[in-house]
C-alpha cells in the first residue's frame, strides 16, 4: 500500500531525539508527497516544531521507558486520532509497538526488540555492531528501503525571542558570551566537575572579557548555583556569570545556544541541541562514549565539535555514578576547554 500518512514515533530523551533527525530527514525525502508527523513525549515534542519538513507534531500523553507499560493506552488513543497508515517506531520498547497496533495503524515498522516482533508488520533485527546513535536510527530506515542521507541535524531557532530573554536577565545579546550546560539527566558520572566549570568561567571572564551563561532544567539549579558560587571574583556588569537554569523552555534554550560564541557541555541533550543550532560546541566526555553519541553538525559548513576526553582504563564505563574517583573527568582541564572555545577550526 502507498504511504500517505506516516507517523514517526520519536525517542524519549532530547539527545536521542536530536540524533534521530537524520533518519527523520531521510523519511521526509523518501515520502515527499506524504503527510509526515512526529509523535513525541511532551518534554521533546517542541524540538520537532523547530525542524523543517515535519507537517505535524503529536504530543504523546503517556510515559516513556518501562513506565509506558501502564500508560500505553493513552498513547494508542492519541495515535488513532491521526488516521495514520504507517508508523515508524524509533523507540525499541514493547509498549510503543503495542500502542501503534492498538491505534489501528496498518503498517508498523521497527526493530525486533523487547519481544515485540509479532506486533510489527515489518520487524528487522537491531544492528549488532556498535554504531553512532544516529547511524542506529538510520539502520532502521535503510532496512525499510529508505536511502540514508548525511548525518546532519539542523534545528531552526527564534533569535529574537532569545535576545529578549538575554536582555531580561541583564545580558547584552550583542556582546560575546559562552554557555555552560553542566547538567546531565543520566547521572553524575557524565558531569564535569563544578570546580572545573568555575575555573573555566574565571578564565573566560578575566582573560576574554566575555560573560558566561549557565543553562539547565530546574533539576540543574543546585549544580549551576554551586558553579556560580565558585567563580572567582573579578567580573563586571557586562562580563560575569549569569544563571539561567530553570528559566528557559526548549525553544528559548535553542535560541540562546544559537547566539553564543561557544557552548561547553557534558554529554547531554543540551550538547546535542547546541550542535544542531550551529553553535561551536566543546563536548566533555567521561563515562559515555563519544563514538556512540558525539554531537552531529548542523550541516556541511557548520563547526565541528571539539571533543574532550581523558584516557583512563575504565572509560567509557556507561555508569550513572562513578564507583571510584571520577578520574576520566578530573583529567580534563579548564585550559583544555578554553582551547576548544578559542580554536577557530
Amino acid at each position: 500500500m502507498a504511504t500517505e500518512r506516516i507517523v514517526i514515533v520519536a525517542p524519549n530523551w532530547l539527545g536521542d531525539a536530536v540524533m534521530a533527525l537524520p533518519a527523520v530527514a531521510d523519511a521526509r525525502r523518501h515520502f515527499a508527497g506524504a503527510h509526515l508527523a512526529v509523535a513525541a513525549r511532551g518534554s521533546v515534542a517542541p524540538l520537532f516544531t523547530m525542524v523543517e519538513g515535519i507537517d505535524a507534531v503529536v504530543t504523546l500523553p503517556g510515559r516513556g521507558g518501562v513506565r509506558g507499560v501502564t500508560t500505553w493506552t493513552a498513547d494508542a488513543a492519541t495515535l488513532a486520532s491521526g488516521s495514520f497508515d504507517t508508523a515508524l517506531l524509533l523507540p525499541n520498547s514493547f509498549a510503543t509497538a503495542l500502542a501503534a497496533r492498538r491505534a489501528g495503524i496498518p503498517e508498523r515498522w521497527g526493530f525486533a526488540t523487547d519481544w515485540r516482533g509479532r506486533l510489527l508488520t515489518r520487524a528487522v533485527p537491531a544492528p549488532r555492531e556498535p554504531l553512532h546513535q544516529a547511524g542506529y536510527y538510520q539502520a532502521l530506515t535503510r532496512a525499510m528501503d529508505i536511502p540514508a542521507g548525511p548525518l546532519h541535524a539542523r534545528v531552526r531557532t527564534d533569535a529574537a525571542r532569545a535576545r529578549d530573554l538575554l536582555r531580561e536577565v541583564g545580558s547584552d545579546p550583542d556582546e560575546p558570551f559562552v554557555v555552560f550546560a553542566p547538567g546531565a539527566a543520566y547521572g553524575r558520572a557524565k558531569q564535569w566537575l563544578p570546580e572545573r566549570f568555575a575555573e573555566l568561567a574565571g578564565l573566560i571572564i578575566r582573560e576574554r572579557g566575555w560573560s558566561v551563561l549557565l543553562v539547565g532544567s530546574a533539576a540543574d539549579r543546585a549544580t549551576c548555583a554551586d558553579i556560580c558560587a565558585r567563580v572567582p571574583p573579578g567580573g563586571t556588569r557586562l562580563n560575569r556569570a549569569i544563571d539561567l537554569s530553570g528559566q528557559t523552555d526548549l525553544a528559548s534554550l535553542a535560541g540562546v545556544l544559537s547566539l553564543s560564541h561557544a557552548v561547553v557541555s557534558n554529554d547531554s541533550g543540551a550538547m546535542h541541541l547546541a550542535a544542531a543550532v550551529g553553535a561551536k560546541v566543546v563536548a566533555i566526555f567521561g563515562a559515555t562514549s563519544e563514538a556512540r553519541t558525539a554531537p552531529l553538525a548542523a550541516g556541511a559548513g557548520a563547526p565541528a565539535a571539539a571533543i574532550l576526553t581523558h584516557p583512563v582504563f575504565c572509560r567509557p564505563c556507561m555508569l550513572r555514578e562513578c564507583p571510584i574517583d571520577h578520574r576520566c573527568m578530573r583529567g580534563i582541564t579548564a585550559e583544555a576547554a578554553l582551547g576548544g572555545i578559542t580554536n577557530n577550526k
